[in-house]
C-alpha cells in the first residue's frame, strides 16, 4: 500500500503572531488572513516489510532508521516527523517528505508538512479524524518538535486551502472562507524568496514573552495589527483592492515596530525596488528576518514588480492561489 498527501503553503495577508494562544484574547476580534498557495508540502508512505521505520527528508537530505516507532529520536533533526509516526503508532513504513517552496520560506512550509504528514498517517492507520482534532494534533505536535507555542493560523490554509479569516475568541478558532475572487486576487501578488532563510532570532515567542511581560508597547502594535487586519477583511470582502494596499502596507509598518530585525537592509531594499516599479505594499511572509516577501499590485504593474524583484536579487516564485486544501491519494491494496 502507498498513501501519498499534499497539503499547501499560505501567504498571510494580516493578523500573523496574534494567532498564538493566549495573546488573543487580550484583543476582542482578533483574527488572522491567509491565502493558501500552490507551493505544497508533500509526503508519501509505503508499507515496508521488515517492520521497521525509514524516514527521509528530501529537502534536506536528512532520513533515520529505527527497528519502530518507539525507537524514533523525538529530539533529532527530523523530530517533527519523528514525533507525528509516535503519535500514530505506525511501524513498517518509510515516510518520505519534500516541499515546492524553499527552506525557510516563511510560508509555513513546516505545518503544511504537519497536516499532510498527518492526513498520510491517519490514512494509513484507517483512523478517522474529525478536521479540528487533525489540527489540534498537528499544532501540538509542532509545539513540542520546536519547544515554542505555535499559532492557530498556518494549519487552516494548509487543510482547507481558499482565502480565509482565522477567528480568534474564546470560544475557540474558527476558519471563516472569504467572498474573494481567488483569480482578482493572484493577479494582484507577487511572492519572492529573498535568498535567505528566516533568522532564526526572529521568534514569535519574544514578542510573546514581552506581550505577556505587560510591555505595553508590544500591546498596542497588537491592538493596530488587529485593526488593520479587521479593516482588510472588509476591502477583500467588497474588491475595494487600494484599500487592500494600504492595509497591507499598515501591516507591514507595525509588524517591523514589533522587533528589531524583522526586516533587513537586503529586503528592505527589494521592498522600494518594488515600489518604484509600481507595487502598492509589500511586506515579509511569517516572523520576517529573511524568507519570502510579497508584494502586492495592480494587475498591470505585476510584471514591473517582478522583473525589480529579480533584478535585486530575489527569486521570483509562481503560485496561483490554491482552492484545495488537504489531499490524500491511497494506492494499492488496504488490507
Amino acid at each position: 500500500m502507498r498513501i501519498a498527501s499534499s497539503a499547501p503553503t499560505r501567504i498571510d495577508l494580516a493578523g500573523g503572531t496574534i494567532d498564538i494562544w493566549p495573546l488573543y484574547l487580550f484583543h476582542p476580534s482578533a483574527q488572522t488572513l491567509n491565502v493558501a498557495i500552490s507551493l505544497r508540502a508533500r509526503a508519501v508512505v509505503t508499507a515496508r516489510r521488515d517492520g521497521r521505520v525509514c524516514l527521509i527528508s528530501r529537502d534536506t537530505g536528512q532520513a533515520e532508521e529505527a527497528a519502530g516507532w518507539a525507537s524514533l529520536d523525538a529530539g533529532g533533526p527530523l523530530r517533527l516527523l519523528a514525533r507525528l509516526v509516535q503519535h500514530f503508532r505506525v511501524d513498517g513504513i518509510e515516510l518520505e517528505t519534500r516541499a515546492d517552496s524553499p527552506l525557510g520560506a516563511g510560508i509555513a512550509g513546516s505545518s503544511a508538512l504537519n497536516v499532510a504528514v498527518c492526513g498520510a498517517l491517519a490514512a494509513w492507520t484507517g483512523v478517522s479524524i474529525e478536521p479540528d482534532a487533525l489540527l489540534q494534533i498537528a499544532m501540538n505536535v509542532e509545539a513540542q518538535a520546536i519547544d515554542v507555542p505555535t499559532g492557530a493560523q498556518d494549519y487552516r490554509p494548509a487543510f482547507y486551502g481558499g482565502v480565509s479569516a482565522v477567528e480568534l475568541g474564546v470560544d475557540g478558532v474558527r476558519r471563516v472562507p472569504l467572498p474573494v475572487d481567488p483569480a482578482e486576487l493572484e493577479r494582484r501578488l507577487v511572492l519572492a524568496y529573498t535568498g535567505a532563510s528566516r533568522n532564526s532570532g526572529i521568534n514569535n515567542w519574544d514578542v510573546m514573552k514581552r506581550h505577556i511581560d505587560g510591555d505595553r508597547a508590544v500591546f498596542d502594535r497588537f491592538e493596530r495589527i488587529r485593526d488593520v487586519a479587521v479593516a482588510m477583511r472588509a476591502a477583500l470582502e467588497c474588491g475595494d483592492w487600494p484599500e487592500v494596499g494600504r492595509q497591507i502596507a499598515a501591516e507591514w509598518d507595525n509588524r517591523k515596530a514589533l522587533a528589531p530585525g524583522v526586516s533587513t537592509p537586503q529586503i528592505d531594499a527589494l521592498i522600494a525596488g518594488a515600489r518604484t516599479a509600481g507595487a502598492l505594499a509589500a511586506k515579509v511572509c511569517g516572523a520576517g528576518g529573511g524568507g519570502c516577501l510579497f508584494c502586492f499590485c495592480e494587475p498591470e504593474a505585476a510584471a514591473a514588480v517582478r522583473r525589480a524583484l529579480a533584478g535585486g536579487g530575489a527569486q521570483v516564485l509562481d503560485f496561483h492561489v490554491e482552492r484545495d486544501g488537504l489531499r490524500v491519494e491511497r494506492h494499492g491494496p488496504t488490507g
